[in-house]
């Protein structure tokens, strides 16, 4: 997978920006269902600003999957856009982080 012509190898971790109708809708709950699926470590949470934010590590063909599922989300949401940064850290699972 290439992130602003970066190639992404495993291990490395993403932070996902996700702004929309993207809270109120499960979308936290839906990521944290899909990436664990998919075999992805990290976090997702809701920020005060009305987007979401997640860090995604694992597998480049996971993390791609899960980029691909963040610009839709759960059946409710509405994404108008992702934005994709290079992340940092190292996790065991995939949770739900409190607001920030």
């Amino acid at each position: 997978m290439a992130i602003n012509g970066a190639r992404v190898h495993a291990g490395t971790a993403l932070r996902l920006e996700i702004r929309g109708r993207v809270q109120g809708v499960g979308f936290r709950w839906s990521m944290v269902q899909e990436a664990r699926r998919l075999g992805i470590r990290g976090w997702v949470r809701t920020r005060r600003d009305g987007s979401v934010e997640a860090m995604v590590t694992g597998r480049p063909e996971a993390v791609d999957r899960i980029v691909e599922w963040a610009r839709t989300g759960p059946k409710l949401a509405r994404v108008s856009a992702v934005d994709v940064f290079a992340g940092e850290g190292s996790f065991y699972t995939f949770d739900a982080w409190p607001t920030e």
